[in-house]
């Protein structure tokens, strides 16, 4: 029997040919001499993925007590606005506009400096492709997402970059033509279908957090029992990731939740807790995340150090800033705020919800086909 307060992923297992399995352990995420597998042969595209060289352990601080979940439920707080105040209706959003300009009314600007480059898209799921919603069972995509996401994909690399297990947005996305990357970035998986974004019939593996996935199915279990006199609140198992979900919970609970969470995490000293739109995150402390995935996707293409690359990155939650902040660093690509009200962000442009970034990719398919019907 499943507990109640548990999200299980119900996609069915898919055997697949797998090139390479990655798995690098707690010794050796210091070390330089892991060995590195052969890559794809030139102009092969994202066949085998070389292993980063920088994965390191995080110093996690988990100690703190009632100060620490205090500062946790106020942060929760602060990323999770009210419903009820609608940003497009104060002066606050049009002022936050100008600096976070709609990517539908600069489209011209973004396709004018993706000139004799070549687009690759990321995506995240929840809140981008899909609405967010109070089961996240059924966050399903609409029938016109998915086609939008699949001509977008006929011209562009493209890539799901998700906090959810990958085989689970897998069962949502329902594309095998794309790469997955689930668990923030530690489950990535390339095409199982042909692509020409693809070297051969490869099916790539590569998870650098193989060794935790023990301890996250125990910690898991021990939050189930934990949290289930809180009403409304539901764990998650990513695999490579636990989420806390708390979009039912009453926010008087908040603080008790946190504090159960705090306390089951000073006994894993080897997770940290993250935190997204209404949903704790806990994650092995390895220095992996979003940001480091989209540079990872980027090397396994081809396109490690080259100039003839835009990233155009779409997301909506906190996690995706850390690869907003990779396009800001690398002064290449941009990033694009899903939201509908001011947030404090590292993306260039702004959608408002996921009926935008539907627009946006339509246009995106559509501009491509004209400017190839032009050359030729």
């Amino acid at each position: 029997m499943t507990n109640q307060n548990v999200v299980v992923s119900k996609a069915k297992s898919v055997a697949v040919t797998v090139a390479v399995t990655v798995t690098v352990a707690n010794q050796s995420m210091f070390s330089s001499s892991v060995p590195k597998p052969r890559t794809a042969e030139a102009g092969g595209g994202g066949g085998c993925f070389p292993i980063p060289r920088n994965i390191k352990l995080l110093k996690v601080e988990t100690e703190g007590g009632a100060a620490r979940v205090n500062a946790w439920v106020d942060s929760l707080r602060a990323s999770s606005p009210p419903r009820v105040k609608s940003a497009t209706e104060t002066g606050d959003y049009s002022s936050w506009n100008l600096h976070h300009p709609s990517a539908m009314s600069m489209f011209e600007e973004i396709t004018n400096y993706s000139k004799g480059k070549q687009i690759v898209l990321f995506l995240d799921y929840d809140g981008t492709l899909s609405p967010i919603v109070e089961d996240p069972d059924r966050a399903f995509m609409s029938r016109e997402m998915r086609n939008a996401v699949k001509a977008a994909a006929r011209y562009f690399p493209t890539a799901i970059v998700s906090g959810r297990c990958r085989d689970k947005v897998h069962s949502f996305v329902k594309l095998g033509e794309l790469y997955y990357a689930g668990s923030h970035g530690m489950d990535i998986k390339g095409p199982s279908k042909s692509s020409k974004y693809k070297n051969g019939n490869q099916a790539v593996l590569f998870q650098p957090a193989s060794e935790f996935v023990p301890m996250i199915d125990e910690v898991c279990k021990i939050l189930v029992e934990k949290t289930r006199s809180i009403s409304g609140a539901r764990v998650e198992n990513n695999k490579f990731c636990l989420s806390v979900h708390f979009r039912c919970v009453d926010e008087k609970s908040w603080a008790a939740l946190a504090e159960q969470v705090r306390l089951v995490l000073n006994e894993y000293p080897k997770l940290r807790l993250t935190q997204g739109r209404k949903v704790l995150e806990i994650r092995p402390t390895i220095k992996w995340d979003k940001g480091k995935a989209l540079e990872f996707l980027l090397e396994s293409l081809g396109y490690a150090n080259s100039n003839e690359v835009l990233p155009v990155y779409i997301g909506d939650d906190r996690t995706d800033e850390d690869a907003f902040k990779v396009l800001r660093d690398r002064g290449q690509g941009f990033g694009i705020l899903v939201s509908k009200v001011p947030k404090e962000t590292k993306a260039s442009y702004s959608l408002q919800e996921p009926a935008e970034v539907k627009d946006f990719l339509r246009r995106l398919v559509e501009w491509k086909r004209l400017s190839k019907q032009q050359r030729n």
